[in-house]
């Protein structure tokens, strides 16, 4: 474990795993606020290049700081940039994970300078005002219809709709993040399960997150840079005509669909996620 310190004095850890490639990974966790740990070796990907895992404030090995104002998504991309600083690099090749696509894009909107090229997985992009409504979580359920849990999830995903789910129906639900509810991804489950901090969350996603999305979006329109989109087949938030929405926002964005994978998808796929990462960060990303 690392660790810097921010602007506003809070000091924060991150996480050098693996090596290989010509400079580091840059890895930033969704959830909203879970720790990098989820990440794990990001299905041997570091193996084959160098990651750095930011653990964001208040998660993991960081410090929390007293005002949870300072957690809310924008706020953060001042501690990406405090990053970048420390680890010595003149632009980043960020990766960001599911809510993190939010932070990465706040980053990138406001830093365009300091980016090399970005990799949204399974990502978010309320940043750019684009969202994904539940019902498109629907309609990715209704492509579970042949599994053997389905006629449990099904109610379960209706209470969470009505804002009546109680845990037990989330511990369900959680299947639905998941190509296959195998060994691997009820241990990855369980960790994010215990590691979900609720109030972080929710400061995360305050009021006012979103509103500048307008102008965001007129720099990521700008942002001459490789930009990689990865979708799952099965996944819900987003769906991969949504992935290839966010896509579209950049000069040089690109969209993959991972098949049989759901919101993890190096955990569903980890060969072909990996492969898919490592032809990517191979391309000559200079501007």
């Amino acid at each position: 474990m690392l660790t810097f310190d921010v602007p506003d004095g809070t000091r924060l850890a991150y996480h050098r795993k693996g090596s290989g490639g010509d400079r580091p990974l840059v890895c930033i966790p969704g959830g909203p606020m879970m720790r990098s740990a989820y990440f794990g070796d990001l299905g041997g990907l570091a193996a084959q290049r160098e990651l750095v895992l930011l653990d964001l404030r208040g998660t993991g090995d960081s410090a929390r700081p007293a005002d949870l104002a300072s957690f809310r998504v924008d706020r953060q991309a001042e501690d990406i940039e405090a990053l970048r600083v420390a680890v010595g690099l003149e632009q980043l090749d960020l990766l960001g994970h599911s809510a993190a696509g939010d932070l990465v894009l706040a980053y990138a909107a406001r830093f365009p300078e300091r980016v090399r090229s970005l990799v949204l997985v399974c990502a978010r992009a309320r940043t750019a005002g684009i969202d994904f409504p539940v019902e498109r979580r629907r309609e990715a359920l209704e492509l579970r219809r042949e599994e053997p849990w389905y006629e449990e999830v099904r109610p379960a995903f209706e209470r969470a709709v009505s804002g009546e789910a109680s845990g037990a129906d989330f511990a369900l639900l959680d299947r639905l993040a998941y190509g296959r509810w195998d060994a691997a991804a009820q241990a990855h489950a369980a960790a994010c399960e215990e590691w979900f901090d609720e109030e972080a969350a929710d400061a995360y996603l305050a009021p006012g997150a979103f509103d500048g999305a307008d102008a965001a979006r007129a720099v990521l329109a700008e942002l001459d840079v490789p930009v990689l989109v990865i979708s799952g087949e099965l996944d819900g938030s987003p769906r991969p005509d949504s992935a290839a929405e966010v896509a579209g926002l950049f000069p040089r964005g690109e969209h993959i669909v991972q098949p049989g994978a759901a919101h993890s998808p190096w955990v569903d796929g980890p060969d072909e996620f990996v492969q898919t990462i490592i032809k990517f960060l191979a391309r000559d990303t200079t501007r």
